[in-house]
C-alpha cells in the first residue's frame, strides 16, 4: 500500500494522486518506487479525500511546520482533495502549506484555479523544466497544447495572489538552459531555485 504522507529531507509531503498530465523524461517516479520514508508512492488506487484528510490528522507533525503537496503525481489533478486537505493542514494542524506543481493546473481543470489555491496554499513551487516551449515539449511531453505558455500564465497569476512563488529546475539541464531559465526568472519577477537531481 502506498504512503499518503511521507518524510523526505527536512519536510513532510502529501502524495495525494498518481495522476499526472506530463511524462517528464527525467521524472524520479520512473526510476524508483519510493523516496524518503516512503518505500512505495505508487497508489494501486488513488486515495479518496477522506483517506488523505485522515492521514493528515493522524500524522505527528512535531518538529515540522509545513506540509508539501508533492508525490508521484500532479496535485492539481486532484484539485478537490488538494484544496480540502490543505485547509485541514492549515486550520487543524496549523501548518504552512506548499504546492509543488508543473503549473498546468488551470489547463487540467479548465478554469483559473489560482484564486482557490491562494486561500489554502502559502507557497507554490513551479517546475520550469526547460527555458522555452520547444525544449519544454521535448522534456515534459505535456498532455495539453501550448503548455509552456499556459505554465507561464499560471505562474504569473500565482505571483499576484499567493504569498510566495518560485520557479524550480533540476541541475540536469545544460549550462545554457540554466542561464535561459535565470533570464526567464528575471523577466517574470519570480525567483528561481536550482535543485540537485536525486
Amino acid at each position: 500500500m502506498a504512503d499518503i504522507i511521507y518524510k523526505y529531507g527536512k519536510s513532510v509531503y502529501a502524495n495525494i494522486t498518481n495522476k499526472c498530465n506530463c511524462r517528464c523524461s527525467f521524472c524520479i517516479r520512473f526510476l524508483k518506487d519510493g523516496i524518503g520514508s516512503a518505500d512505495v508512492l505508487w497508489h494501486k488506487e488513488n486515495p479518496s479525500k477522506e483517506a488523505v484528510i485522515e492521514a493528515i490528522r493522524e500524522f505527528d507533525f512535531t518538529g515540522f511546520d509545513e506540509l508539501v503537496f508533492c508525490g508521484y503525481g500532479e496535485p492539481t489533478c486532484a484539485l478537490d482533495i488538494l484544496l480540502s486537505a490543505a485547509k485541514v493542514a492549515k486550520d487543524e494542524k496549523k501548518l504552512k502549506t506548499r504546492l509543488n506543481t508543473n503549473g498546468l493546473g488551470n489547463a487540467e481543470n479548465g478554469r483559473d484555479i489560482v484564486g482557490e489555491l491562494s486561500k489554502v496554499i502559502d507557497s507554490v513551487s513551479i517546475s520550469l523544466n526547460a527555458p522555452n516551449s520547444i525544449e519544454y515539449e521535448e522534456i515534459t511531453h505535456p498532455g495539453f497544447s501550448n503548455s509552456f505558455d499556459r505554465m507561464i500564465d499560471f505562474a504569473k497569476k500565482c505571483k499576484e495572489q499567493v504569498k510566495e512563488v518560485k520557479w524550480s529546475i533540476v541541475d540536469v539541464l545544460s549550462d545554457d538552459d540554466i542561464e535561459e531559465c535565470k533570464q526567464l526568472s528575471e523577466e517574470t519577477g519570480i525567483p528561481l531555485r536550482i535543485r540537485h537531481f536525486a
